[in-house]
Order: structure tokens, then C-alpha cells, then sequence
């Protein structure tokens, strides 16, 4: 298993859910993450497939821009007949989470005994979840690890589909690589994955979805061939760390709306005399992102150097 990825796998030795006409009940899989990770687009594309099949099906979802950076879900039922477009408690096959504190957030709605996790370990920190202000402060976030989620579920997947993605240029493909990741829990051919995935995404993104929809299908073969990796991916990072945000603006994306100036906790962004977002007080930037996951034009991306990565820059 790829240690650069530092994913990790556990219980995973199941085989692919079968369907059939004769279906008794709903299968039910429930999308969760932060707004703007693509949730909907994993749950359009399985509807898709489970309707082209022939399968009743009902999706009911918490999208829009208000939720940027927040709390969003997609439920995905499907069956010969489905009445309700949401899944209770309890009732979910397939639970696929985009982002590690959310997929926890959600664990209940997994049935117990034969419910699949499927979860990037992704951490996404709310920005006001700061204990205090000053830069690097230690923050709230859950502290279970996956080897303790694996003892309420039946088969569990935590993996670093995050960082697959940016390995292949596009964060925003994590979304792709856990689909591919899906693709080997449930009964629908290869063919028509790649159909209705290419489908989905923009045309001059293809291949580089392609790429992460089979990174995400082999590593789940290969996790299931090789032991557990450990629980080292789902260990939270030590957001202690001394660190130095620093903004990346693409001009070309940014339209002016100021959404970033108005809302940063800090003040420290304003707009130039070309009227694009710009730093002004980089010392008092807490790195919380808010900027980022609020800008609607994905022109704005934060980054945490440690101290080590500054100096190495600066020789």
C-alpha cells in the first residue's frame, strides 16, 4: 500500500453488493461532506446509474451557496419502489464522507451490522473553532481514530483521497477518487461507472477524473489484498505546529465581490486598486480558511507553511 498516501483500511473484506429486479427494499447511500467538496455530484452520478438501470429512485439533498463551508448531505435511495426520499437512522448500506469530521457526524445513519464507511480523511477545521485567535492556536476537532470507527461498523475505508488528488494536479477530484472507491462496493459494471462519471465532469477535466476514479478503484483492491495500514491517517494533525498562512490568489478568478474582505474575522484582506482581493496584514492571518470556502469563483486558496517550509523557501 502507498505510504505517501497514508491512507488506512479496515475490515475490508467484503464482496460487492448484488442487485436485482426483485430488490425487496430501498438501498439507501447517504453523500456527506462541506459545501463545496462535490457531494452533489457523487450523488447525481449514483442516481444516475441506479435509474439507468431501471431502479425507482429518490434524492433528496442540502446544497446551494449557503452552505459554503458547511454541513452538506445527499440521500440516495433506489429500489423497484421508493416512497420517501430520506434515509432514517440507522438505515443507511453506504455511507461516503468527503470530509473525516462529517463521516462521524453521520455514523449513526449506518446500519450496524452491514453497513460500508467510505470516508476521505480529509479534515476540513471550522474557522471558529479556534480555542483562541493568535495564529497556530490548537483547535476543536474530533479525536476518533479509524481503527475506533471500525469497531461500529462492518466494513470501513478511511482514505487519503485528498492527497491522491492533489498528486494528480486537482484537489477537486477527491471527490472522483471516492467514487472509484464506491465503484467496488456496488454491483454496476466498469463500463458504465466511466460512462456516467466522464458524463459529469467538465470536459477539460476528464482525465485527470479518470485517473482519480481508478486510483480510487485499485486502492481499494489493493486494500483489501493487504493488511491494515495502521490508524496513522486518522491520527489528527497536530494543530499546534507552528505555522505561516499564506494566501494564493488567482487574479484572473477573482470578480470583486468582496465577500472575502467583508467576512475575514481578521481583516486582513482588502481590495487593491484593480480591484482584486490582496493581503494586507499577512501577521494577523489565523490561516481559518473562511476566505477560501466562501470565495463563490475558488479564487482564493490558503496555505499553512511550517516554519521549516519558510526557511527552505527562503534560502
Amino acid at each position: 500500500m502507498n505510504e505517501q498516501s497514508k491512507v488506512a483500511a479496515l475490515n475490508a473484506d467484503s464482496e460487492p453488493v448484488a442487485f436485482n429486479a426483485a430488490l425487496a427494499e430501498p438501498f439507501n447511500v447517504l453523500i456527506v461532506g462541506v459545501g463545496g467538496q462535490g457531494v452533489i455530484m457523487v450523488s447525481k452520478v449514483l442516481a444516475s446509474l441506479a435509474q439507468a438501470h431501471g431502479f425507482e429512485v429518490k434524492q433528496s439533498e442540502v446544497h446551494g451557496m449557503a452552505k459554503r463551508g458547511g454541513t452538506v448531505f445527499s440521500h440516495v435511495r433506489f429500489g423497484p419502489k421508493v416512497w420517501s426520499p430520506t434515509i432514517a437512522k440507522g438505515e443507511a448500506d453506504v455511507l461516503i464522507a468527503l470530509e473525516w469530521a462529517e463521516g462521524l457526524r453521520w455514523l449513526p445513519h449506518l446500519k450496524r451490522d452491514t453497513g460500508v464507511f467510505i470516508c476521505d480523511t480529509k479534515r476540513i477545521v471550522p474557522p471558529f473553532a479556534c480555542l483562541n485567535r493568535k495564529l497556530g492556536a490548537k483547535m476543536r476537532y474530533s479525536t476518533e481514530t479509524a481503527e475506533q470507527v471500525s469497531a461500529y461498523v462492518s466494513e470501513a475505508y478511511a482514505i487519503d483521497a485528498t492527497r491522491m488528488a492533489e498528486d494528480l494536479g486537482n484537489d477537486r477530484a477527491a471527490n472522483v477518487v471516492l467514487l472509484g472507491a464506491l465503484s467496488t462496493v456496488l454491483d454496476f459494471s466498469l463500463p458504465e461507472w466511466e460512462r456516467t462519471v466522464t458524463s459529469f465532469v467538465p470536459k477539460k477535466t476528464i482525465a485527470v477524473n479518470t485517473a482519480a476514479f481508478e486510483l480510487g478503484r485499485n486502492w481499494i483492491a489493493e486494500a483489501k489484498r493487504a493488511p491494515p495500514a495502521g490508524d496513522a491517517a486518522a491520527t489528527p494533525a497536530p494543530t499546534h505546529t507552528p505555522y505561516t498562512a499564506r494566501l494564493e490568489i488567482t487574479e484572473a478568478w477573482c470578480k470583486s465581490c468582496e465577500i472575502c474582505v467583508k467576512l475575514c474575522p481578521e481583516r486582513c484582506l482588502t481590495l487593491n486598486a484593480d480591484r482584486i482581493a490582496t493581503m494586507t496584514a499577512p501577521e494577523k492571518c489565523t490561516g481559518c480558511r473562511l476566505c477560501e470556502w466562501l470565495c463563490p469563483d475558488f479564487a482564493i486558496r490558503v496555505h499553512l507553511d511550517t516554519e521549516a517550509a519558510v526557511m527552505e523557501a527562503a534560502r
